[in-house]
């Protein structure tokens, strides 16, 4: 396969599954609204949703105070931010349109709606939209890109290029899982007489729930604790959205393309992301709380980007000659 189309194919489905992510990021963020005391104005509420989006720089020096109608600007709407909802799709429409006859045409097909739902909703009411309305544009938002999925799943014959396309999702889906995650560290770091109260587990009902994953977390755990969350979400084999389980896949997906044996290294990309699997693989969710869950957290996300430039040094970066 060309690199060019390998790339564009990644490209493709990483910036829908950010698209979707960044959805249920914000998603976070108006559910918890919903339940938390005012204890420091609402820059308090918004401001770490862009800290944790790691575009903290990029968003004050254009917007300056992070209130939510700013918030929402930058993530959902804004064309000049590339990680913006918006963005991602135009991009990913982008991507699609250059590899087209490597896609099935249900994924392009549905792909175009999906870009075309998001800036008519840019568009409407000056831009207004999305924050007038923000719930029913980030459900739409998530449900479109899980429907993308799908139609990936059912239309797309399982080659190689699908293995790229498995390969962006699980990279992103795992980073943003972690991003949601520490939501928790910044956004809702607890007083200390809050800790273990039933305002506590609400807040957590909410991260699980703003994951997909608060039905399918009570169903294992029931009660819900910190220690049990982490575990469900970082280190779960078996739910899809756990960072754990993505990297798993991600590695299928890369071993899959390679045809190295599951275990071993042939290139940087493999062994990058086999370390960090290896890392999750045998870390307890125990070790994880001890010794810090957001530091444990921004580890993941270094080494995952670690992983991501391996990925394009080893399949799309020109080579020499």
């Amino acid at each position: 396969m060309l690199s060019r189309v390998a790339e564009s194919v990644y490209w493709m489905s990483r910036l829908v599954e950010r698209a979707e992510n960044v959805a249920r990021f914000i998603g976070v963020n108006l559910n918890l609204s919903l339940d938390l005391p005012d204890r420091g104005g609402e820059g308090e509420q918004w401001h770490p949703l862009v800290v944790t989006s790691g575009d903290d720089a990029a968003f004050s020096k254009r917007y300056g105070e992070a209130t939510r109608r700013n918030v929402i600007r930058f993530l959902a709407l804004d064309a000049e931010n590339p990680n913006s909802v918006r963005s991602c799709l135009a991009t990913a429409r982008e991507n699609a349109r250059t590899v087209r006859e490597c896609i099935s045409e249900e994924m392009w097909e549905h792909l175009n709606q999906f870009h075309l739902m998001v800036s008519e909703a840019c568009d409407a009411r000056k831009g207004e939209g999305p924050v007038a309305e923000p719930h029913e544009f980030f459900e739409k938002v998530r449900q479109a890109g899980q429907q993308f999925l799908g139609v990936t799943d059912a239309t797309m014959t399982h080659g190689e290029a699908w293995q790229f396309c498995r390969l962006g999702r699980c990279i992103e889906r795992a980073d943003k899982t972690t991003r949601i995650l520490d939501v928790k560290y910044y956004l809702l770091l607890p007083e200390p007489e809050d800790v273990g109260t039933p305002f506590d587990s609400l807040q957590w009902a909410a991260l699980l729930r703003s994951a997909g994953a608060l039905q399918m977390y009570r169903q294992k755990h029931g009660r819900i604790t910190p220690r049990d969350v982490v575990d469900f979400l970082v280190l779960d084999l078996q739910f899809p959205r756990s960072v754990l389980f993505c990297l798993a896949q991600a590695d299928g997906a890369l071993h899959a393309i390679t045809g190295t044996p599951s275990g071993t290294f042939a290139s940087p990309a493999e062994q990058h992301l086999g370390k960090l699997h290896a890392r999750l693989a045998f870390t307890r969710a125990d070790e994880i709380v001890a010794g810090g869950m957001h530091e444990f957290l921004d580890s993941t996300q270094r080494q995952l980007n670690q992983t991501g430039k391996a990925v394009y040094d080893t399949f799309f970066a020109p080579q020499p000659g």
